[in-house]
């Protein structure tokens, strides 16, 4: 090899390393690159299907301009989204201030729809914690000490009614049941899911790793009385899930590099450095991102867990 191509090969790789080394750099603005990584799922999302809804869960401060202080939306923030979820708001938080939190989201329920999922360790909080969230006009999923891992469908319904619910304003309830584990078939959970009149459900894209179909979801998206309701499926953008199709069994923290830090109390979960462009494109923007697949099954929108990662990602509470 002459001198001339080492020393071209040379420079190329110092380049590469170089690249590699600013990507993995913490951003300077952690709440901003969340911000812009919700925007873009959104805009990606939204050209394949206009009326696709976005809903992030927890982090409600991303929709202003001044950390903890319900003062300026952040204007490209909040348009990109169509709601907003919460868990543990009135119960079993450990999150902002009580106050602090339910004054930003009073603000944003003004033009948008809230999804609340409280945590009950005491079951006879259930009309408490009912009646909270409706005096403040949020969607209330209230989990029982039986459901912290969203594992049931509820017996009752709050406000149940028979109108279509075409968008997500229209909702009076909602079902979040993100693990199917409770089912033993696929038919099984779409006929336990067929027989209610939850005006909006959240499931995961797959069954047993099987990605749900459009004939599943035209199925689903007909409440027991016979009105339409939306079904949004769960993604998770602020951690990789060992599980999913994605994931490399060869992959551990740092390897690939982007796999930031083991999720403290979630095995099977790795935060990642959610500014990576290599995490981006397993989300959204390509006919094999998570996003084309709930897209191409018939779901109505998104909820986008983890977002909170630019907080999680940098204490070791987590």
């Amino acid at each position: 090899m002459s001198n001339k191509n080492y020393l071209l090969i040379l420079v190329m790789s110092i380049v590469i390393e170089s690249c590699s080394k600013i990507e993995m750099k913490s951003p300077e603005n952690r709440e901003d690159s969340m911000r812009e990584f919700v925007v873009q799922i959104s805009q990606y999302a939204k050209r394949l299907k206009s009326d696709f809804i976005i809903i992030p869960q927890n982090g409600i401060e991303l929709a202003y301009t001044e950390y903890h202080s319900a003062s300026t939306f952040s204007t490209e923030f909040t348009n990109a989204i169509d709601g907003f979820g919460i868990e543990a708001l009135f119960y079993d938080s450990d999150e902002l201030p009580i106050y602090d939190r339910l004054t930003m989201l009073q603000k944003f329920s003004e033009n948008k729809q809230v999804l609340v999922s409280d945590y009950l360790s005491d079951d006879a909080l259930l009309e408490e914690v009912i009646y909270k969230n409706a005096r403040e006009g949020f969607l209330s999923f209230p989990r029982m000490s039986f459901n912290y891992d969203y594992t049931h469908i509820p017996n009752t319904i709050q406000n149940e009614n028979s109108e279509n619910i075409l968008t997500l304003n229209d909702a009076k309830n909602y079902l979040y049941l993100i693990n199917a584990s409770n089912f033993s078939t696929k038919q099984e959970l779409i006929d336990n899911l067929t027989t209610t009149n939850f005006d909006v459900i959240l499931i995961d894209l797959f069954f047993h790793g099987r990605a749900l179909t459009r004939e599943d979801l035209q199925k689903i998206k007909v409440k027991e009385n016979g009105g339409k309701r939306l079904v949004i499926s769960y993604v998770n953008i602020g951690s990789a899930e060992k599980y999913r199709y994605y994931f490399n069994n060869n992959w551990e923290v740092s390897n690939p590099h982007w796999l930031a830090k083991p999720y403290k109390g979630y095995e099977n979960e790795i935060f990642v450095k959610y500014w990576s462009n290599e995490w981006h494109s397993i989300i959204y923007g390509n006919d094999d991102s998570y996003l084309k697949k709930i897209i191409d099954a018939g779901f109505d929108g998104a909820y986008l867990d983890n977002v909170k990662s630019y907080h999680y990602l940098f204490s070791d509470e987590f």
